[in-house]
């Protein structure tokens, strides 16, 4: 089925053609960059443009903070807590990698 306005559509595109709204386009000419995922595409690049990150990239920051943290307290508590907030972050990184894949 096509889009409702595929007819109004094709008629700015026609007219924009008749004007030269194309001509001298950057890139005129020149194959397309190659893309391995075009159907998401627009999606992965606006995901880029806003500063996202894979789930797995973000939960790996979050394990290196508490290893930091681990290293920096004395408190056998708070290392305790923060031995079993790695040991989550670890199992959502794998699940994460998972289902990635």
């Amino acid at each position: 089925m096509d889009h409702p306005l595929i007819d109004l559509i094709n008629q700015k595109i026609a007219a924009a053609e008749a004007e030269g709204a194309f001509d001298n386009l950057k890139g005129a000419g020149k194959p397309l960059p190659r893309c391995d995922d075009p159907e998401n595409a627009l999606l992965n690049r606006l995901v880029k443009e806003a500063g996202g990150v894979p789930e797995f990239v973000s939960l790996s920051r979050e394990l290196a903070r508490l290893r930091e943290e681990l290293r920096d307290t004395g408190d056998r508590t708070k290392r305790q807590a923060i031995l079993k907030d790695m040991s989550m972050v670890e199992a959502k990184i794998d699940i994460a990698r998972k289902a990635g894949r």
